[in-house]
């Protein structure tokens, strides 16, 4: 007689393989997603380096692509191209390349940590605090120069981050996504007040501050790179750290302290992250909007929410949307140039104004 077990018939998966039904589709659909994560980080690379090469070669004069290799490879005798790519647009592109990195990164995490998919880092007032300190040191101390601004933009970001995070954890259920929210707009909207009392009363600091505030890689030289790089690269280096945490508070804080996770360590991370990115990004280039709020949308179409894919490719993709940017602003108006705020609002506007009919559209 043969026993139970021989006359229970196993059940088969698809494909008439062995083992728990459904086994063979669920480990289909996990090669195909990192297939997909794998392809979509290797487009990323592929157009940074894109980007980077036109950033390089083309402005109110073009140069040709031998001519851009032998000037960063053998500079020889010093010609004009020489000294136009290596001292002019070389570092304008290394500064294109890590304040983009930075607020694609910074975008992703600030949408992470305040569960808002219309925010980005303005919403923790980063950005105010930074406007407010640049237009205080014009104001106060005269200072005149994007090198000389850096310092006290970071500042204000800085205290901004601060008191947005020490307002949203007054509260007695301390930092959640909403008091954050909440602290940064009422934040951000103290501090453009005093921003535009201080350039009400004095015509020559909104002259100076102007030139700030409308976001620009034009003007700015490789004192400011350096001066930014090692802020951006801590920024970067918590991010990395931070990433996974955001994908447990993505399941509830009750949840995530249910599997061991610091809900209050997660948060200070992510927001020490995004002050140093933002910060850092902000005092060297001005004021630059929709990078990170556009970016981690268009990068989740192919990594999904894990924020360990979303993170690094957030960044990748804000890197060369705005070096494309800065060069489609010296195209445009050639022999001049349209700074690189104004030509990413004018992409980033109607993108915006889609998602949000869109999640209109998904409510009702």
């Amino acid at each position: 007689m043969s026993s139970s077990t021989d006359a229970a018939p196993r059940r088969q998966g698809p494909g008439g393989l062995g083992g728990p039904e459904g086994t063979a589709p669920r480990h289909g659909g996990l090669l195909r997603q990192r297939r997909s994560r794998l392809l979509g980080l290797l487009l990323l690379l592929v157009l940074v380096v894109v980007a980077a090469t036109l950033s390089i070669a083309v402005g109110s004069r073009g140069i040709g692509l031998g001519a851009v290799w032998q000037a960063l490879t053998d500079p020889g005798v010093p010609t004009e191209e020489t000294v136009i790519v290596r001292e002019l647009r070389l570092p304008r592109t290394a500064l294109g390349l890590m304040v983009g990195l930075s607020l694609g990164v910074a975008g992703a995490l600030a949408q992470g940590h305040t569960r808002n998919p219309l925010g980005d880092p303005g919403l923790l007032g980063v950005t105010a605090g930074a406007s407010l300190g640049v237009v205080l040191a014009i104001h106060l101390l005269g200072v005149g120069t994007p090198a000389g601004y850096v310092w006290f933009a970071f500042a204000g970001a800085l205290v901004g981050t601060v008191l947005v995070f020490s307002l949203g954890s007054a509260g007695r259920g301390g930092a959640t996504p909403v008091t954050l929210a909440l602290a940064g707009a009422a934040l951000s909207a103290l501090f453009y007040a005093l921003v535009r009392a201080v350039l009400v009363s004095d015509t020559d600091s909104l002259d100076a501050f102007r030139f700030w505030v409308v976001g620009a890689l034009a003007g700015r030289g490789a004192d400011v790179a350096w001066q930014v790089a090692p802020f951006i690269a801590a920024g970067l280096v918590l991010a990395l750290v931070n990433a996974p945490a955001l994908d447990l508070l993505g399941l509830g804080e009750d949840v995530a302290r249910g599997l061991g996770q610091r809900v209050w360590l997660a948060r200070s991370v992510g927001l020490a992250a995004v002050t140093l990115l933002c910060g850092a990004a902000t005092a060297a280039c001005g004021p630059i909007a929709f990078v990170g709020l556009v970016v981690p949308h268009v990068v989740r179409v192919f990594t999904g929410p894990a924020h360990r894919w979303l993170v690094p490719c957030s960044g990748l993709l804000g890197a060369a949307l705005l070096l494309v940017a800065d060069v489609l602003g010296r195209v445009v108006v050639r022999p001049g140039e349209l700074q690189v705020g104004i030509v990413l609002a004018l992409l980033g506007a109607p993108f915006f104004i889609a998602l949000i009919r869109r999640r209109r559209l998904v409510s009702t």
